[in-house]
C-alpha cells in the first residue's frame, strides 16, 4: 500500500518537535523507537510505520494545545482511538505525531431524564452501558470490537455492529460533539436538544475518518432497556437460501433487533474456538427480536412461518439467558476465532439486502478464481459485508492476491447497488477504490470540506482520498518555517 514520502524538513527537527510537544505537555509523550512502535499499525496490520512520536492528552485542552503547536511546526497529525480499526484508519506515517485518547476515558454527565451521557472519546464503547446499565438504560451501537474500540474511533468511521438493524448506526446515536480542529480550535457540535439550526456539521463529521478534527468528547443518546429479548438459530443447507430467507424477513416488515448471518468456514472455526453448539449446516442466521413477552412471541412465531419456506436444516429458538449466551457465543467469537486459520483481511461492503444470495454465489466464485479460502460473518438485516479473505503474510505474493480479491468483491458491491463500507470505514484499504463509488466531482466536493477544516492538510494523511487525486492538495501545504520550534 503507497503512502506519501515523509516530509524531510520534520525528520530534520524531530528533536525540536519532541522537546516542544515535552514543554506543552510534559508528562504524556512517547519517542522512544522501541515504545513508538506499539502504534506503528491499527488492526490493519499488513502496513506499519511507526511514528514521529506519540502523546496521550488527558483533557481537551491539552489536545487543543498540541494541535495547535502541530499546526505552528507544520507537523503530520494522526489521531488515534483504541487502534482498532480494520481499515489502517489510525496507521502514521514516519513524520506524524499521534494524538491517542487512551487517556480520556471519564464519564462527564448522566442525564437520564434527557436519554443522554456524555464522554470523553477515549471511553471504550461496552463501558458506556456498563455506566448507565445500573439505572436501566444502554448505549446501542456494538461493534465486535466494543469491549476495546473508543467512541471517538466510533464516531470516524461511523461505527455500526449486530445490532444497527434497529437502532441504527453511530450517527442514528450521537448528539453532539467537542472537537479541536488542527489550529487548536475548540469548537461544539450539536448537543443535548439534538439537531441544531444551519448546515448539519454533525452529520460530517460523524464518520468522516479523523479528516477535519479530533473529537475529544461525545454527547450520546442511551435508551431503556428493553423488558426482555430472544434469539433463535437458523440452520440452512446453502449460503444462497440463507440470504433469501433474510430478505423475505426483511420484505415481511419484520424489524428484529439483529440478523447476524455465518457461513461453513466460520461456523467450523467458532466451534472449534468457542464450543457455542452450532449445528452441521452451510450457513446460519441468529435472529433477534426483543420486547414484551407477548411481542417477542408474536415476532418470532412469524420468523418461524418465513423460514419455513426456505426449509431450514434446524430452527432453534432460545428457552434461557444461557441458551441466548451460547447462541451468541460463536458470532461474538468469530473474528478471533477466524484468526487461528491463518492471516485475514476483514471487508465490509454494503449492499441491498436482496442481492445477498446473488453477492455470496459470486464471493464463492471469485474466491475459487483467486485460490484463496473466504468465510462470511456479518450484519445480515443491513447487507453488511465482512467477508474474510484468508491468506498466509508470509508466503510471497498472498497478500497481492487478497487484496486483488478484496477489491473485486468491493466492486461488486458497488455493482449492486451497494457501497465500498458500512462502518469500518475507508482508511487506506479502500482509497484507491473510492473513485469506483464517487465521480471526479464528487471527491472534488469532499476535498473541499476537508479545505475548510483543514486548509494545509495535516490531518490524517493519506487516508480516504486516492493519493493521485488529493497530490495536488497534499503538495501544496506549505513548508516548515525554518525559524520554527
Amino acid at each position: 500500500m503507497q503512502m506519501p514520502e515523509p516530509d524531510a524538513l520534520v525528520l530534520s527537527r524531530r528533536d525540536a518537535i519532541v522537546a516542544a510537544l515535552r514543554q506543552a505537555v510534559s508528562d504524556a509523550v512517547i519517542d522512544d523507537p522501541a515504545e513508538t512502535r506499539a502504534y506503528e499499525c491499527d488492526a490493519l496490520s499488513a502496513y506499519r510505520c511507526p511514528p514521529l512520536a506519540v502523546v496521550l492528552p488527558r483533557t481537551t485542552q491539552q489536545v487543543s494545545q498540541l494541535m495547535a503547536l502541530c499546526h505552528q511546526l507544520g507537523v503530520p497529525v494522526v489521531p488515534r482511538g483504541a487502534g482498532t480499526s480494520l481499515a489502517g484508519g489510525s496507521m502514521p506515517t514516519a513524520d506524524a505525531v499521534v494524538i491517542g485518547l487512551a487517556r480520556m476515558t471519564e464519564v462527564l454527565e448522566i442525564a437520564t431524564g434527557d436519554r443522554l451521557v456524555r464522554v470523553q472519546a477515549g471511553r471504550t464503547n461496552l463501558s458506556v452501558s456498563g455506566a448507565v446499565d445500573g439505572q436501566g438504560f444502554f448505549y446501542a451501537p456494538d461493534p465486535s470490537s466494543q469491549l476495546a474500540c473508543a467512541i471517538g474511533g466510533n464516531i470516524a468511521m461511523n461505527s455500526g455492529g449486530a445490532h444497527c438493524l434497529k437502532y441504527g448506526v453511530t450517527t442514528n446515536n450521537l448528539l453532539g460533539v467537542t472537537m479541536v480542529l488542527m489550529d487548536g480550535t475548540v469548537v461544539e457540535l450539536g448537543g443535548p436538544m439534538g439537531e441544531a439550526a444551519g448546515l448539519d456539521l454533525l452529520g460530517v463529521v460523524c464518520g468522516s475518518e479523523g479528516q477535519l478534527g479530533i473529537v475529544t468528547e461525545a454527547t450520546l443518546r442511551i435508551l431503556p432497556k428493553p423488558q426482555g429479548a430472544r434469539p433463535v438459530l437458523i440452520a440452512f443447507d446453502s449460503s444462497e437460501t440463507a440470504g433469501a430467507c433474510v430478505a423475505a424477513i426483511i420484505r415481511a416488515g419484520v424489524l428484529p433487533v439483529a440478523i447476524e448471518f455465518m457461513d461453513r468456514p466460520c461456523i467450523r472455526a467458532t466451534e472449534a474456538f468457542a464450543q457455542a453448539g452450532y449445528p452441521d449446516c452451510e450457513a446460519l442466521l441468529i435472529v433477534e427480536v426483543e420486547g414484551t413477552a407477548p411481542e417477542i412471541d408474536e415476532q418470532l412465531a412469524l420468523i418461524r412461518d418465513i423460514a419455513q419456506g426456505f426449509e431450514p436444516v434446524e430452527f432453534r429458538e432460545s428457552r434461557s439467558e444461557d441458551e441466548s449466551r451460547r447462541i451468541w457465543l460463536g458470532r461474538k467469537s468469530a473474528f478471533g476465532a477466524m484468526g487461528q486459520m491463518g492471516d485475514y483481511i476483514c471487508l465490509d461492503g454494503t449492499i441491498p439486502v436482496s442481492a445477498l444470495p446473488r453477492v455470496l454465489a459470486r464471493i464463492g466464485e471469485l474466491s475459487r478464481d483467486y485460490g484463496l479460502p473466504v468465510a462470511n460473518v456479518f450484519h445480515a438485516g443491513d447487507g453488511n459485508m465482512h467477508p474474510l479473505i484468508i491468506h498466509d503474510a508470509n508466503a510471497p505474493g498472498d497478500l497481492d492476491r487478497a487484496e486483488a480479491l478484496g477489491a473485486d468483491i468491493l466492486r461488486l458491491c458497488v455493482e449492486v447497488g451497494g457501497c465500498l463500507t458500512g462502518e469500518h470505514g475507508v482508511g487506506i484499504e479502500k482509497r484507491d477504490l473510492m473513485s469506483v463509488q464517487y465521480r471526479p466531482a464528487d471527491l472534488d466536493a469532499q476535498m473541499r470540506v476537508k479545505d475548510v477544516f483543514d486548509p494545509r492538510w495535516l490531518l490524517n494523511a493519506a487516508k480516504v482520498f486516492p493519493l493521485e487525486v488529493s497530490a495536488s492538495r497534499r503538495d501544496a501545504r506549505p513548508n516548515l518555517p525554518p525559524d520554527a520550534a
